[in-house]
Order: C-alpha cells, then structure tokens, then sequence
C-alpha cells in the first residue's frame, strides 16, 4: 500500500492521469482483500493501517489542490465562464464509509 501511494503521489505530480487510476484500483483491491479482516489485525498492522491512512490523507488533499488549480485555469481561459463545475447535492459529493 505504501508503494501504492507513493506511486499515486508522483502520478499526481506528473498528473499522469493513467497511472492515478491504476493506483486507485490497486487501492481499491488491496482495501477489499483487507476489509473483512479487522479481528484478525495485530498492533503493528493497526499502525502501519493507521500510517496509510494519513498518506492517503495527504494524497487527497494534493488531488483536491490541482483539481482547484485545474479549475480556476480553465475559468480563467475560457473567459470567467466556470467550464468545470460539480453540481452536486452534498449527499452524492460524500464517499460511503466502509464498515
């Protein structure tokens, strides 16, 4: 997983777009083949879980950082039309939290 990340966070560097859903989907299997396995973790995987999680923290603030420089880049090309805007209900905006 900390590959993973520090993969994500180069791609996200580069803004390889290619390489940062790779990482996601390699996120995405590793967090389903850990998911069912809470009872079964030890001390050190609980930390080491815990220092993925701030990584993953500091990756998701990077991703929302370039999005907003994304953003405001091509408002400001196209003229202060906002090209690029979510309209979403906070609802559809929230990622459901895995149990």
């Amino acid at each position: 997983m900390f590959a993973l990340l520090e993969a994500e966070r180069q791609a996200l560097a580069a803004i390889d777009l290619e390489r940062i859903v790779t990482c996601a989907d390699g996120k995405m299997t590793l967090c389903d083949a850990i998911e069912g396995r809470g009872a079964e973790l030890d001390e050190e995987s609980r930390g080491i879980l815990d220092s993925v999680l701030r990584l993953n923290d500091v990756n998701r603030k990077l991703r929302n950082l370039i999005a907003a420089n994304v953003q405001s880049r091509l408002t400001a090309l196209s003229g202060g039309n906002s090209v690029y805007e979510a309209r979403r209900t906070p609802r559809q905006r929230e990622i459901p939290a895995r149990a």
